[in-house]
């Protein structure tokens, strides 16, 4: 591998999509893939929509109004997204990296340490607490699922956003969780910016290179619905 550069990380532009679609898409592509098939890296900005791991507890929803509540299979508790963050899905082959789950995690937030560092925004971790924190409040969220040694689900940036609905939930799954974005750190403005910056870093981490790649095709997964009992 040396002698012709790092493998490719497939990053794929997915636009502004409802959250089910997406999720049952990256689903579909974990079950799919064989040892050859290349590690991708899914960009999303979604729909308004709160999403329960599989082991959250549904008392974190606490005032969900006309938000649609998601019962999904990744871990951790209930987190918010909406327009105006940039979600990031890494779908990678662990096997293949060399890695564990500790490492993707870790590597995940060192990435976006990294970025934040580009606008001179000090992102720190908290033990026990996935994710990246400036001053206690949470600016990235986190949960993974790993199957048959592959990753999916992602990480979520708080870009700019209207933030008000985290205050329909305890983020993560802690009550009185402050969050915030980096409009507000003295970072970007638009997800593009953020992207340009977050993306070689989330690929470098791994050693690989990101390069464009299409979309994948959602259509056949608009058929599920958008929200489940929490």
């Amino acid at each position: 591998m040396d002698a012709v550069g790092p493998a490719a990380l497939q990053v794929c532009q997915l636009g502004r999509q409802p959250y089910a679609p997406v999720w049952r898409a990256m689903q579909a592509y974990t079950d799919a893939r064989g040892p050859e098939q290349p590690d991708q890296l899914w960009l999303v900005e979604h729909e308004p929509v709160f999403t329960l791991g599989q082991a959250g507890k549904p008392e974190h929803v606490l005032l969900p109004g006309d938000i649609p509540v998601v019962r999904v299979d990744r871990g951790g508790q209930v987190t918010y997204h909406g327009p105006g963050q940039l979600v990031a899905y890494p779908l990678l082959d662990l096997r293949r990296l060399g890695i564990g789950v500790r490492d993707l995690v870790c590597r995940i937030e060192q990435a976006t340490i990294d970025t934040l560092a580009e606008w001179n925004i000090r992102g720190e971790r908290i033990d026990g607490a996935p994710g990246i924190y400036v001053d206690g409040a949470k600016v990235m969220a986190l949960g993974l699922r790993v199957r048959r040694s592959c990753s999916f689900h992602g990480l979520a940036l708080n870009v700019a956003m209207d933030l008000s609905p985290y205050a329909g939930i305890n983020p993560c799954g802690y009550q009185g969780l402050k969050v915030t974005q980096l409009l507000d750190l003295g970072g970007p403005a638009t997800l593009a910016e953020a992207a340009a910056v977050l993306v070689p870093k989330l690929a470098a981490a791994f050693g690989l290179q990101a390069m464009d790649a299409a979309a994948p095709d959602l259509s056949p997964f608009f058929a599920e619905p958008e929200s489940s009992p929490a």
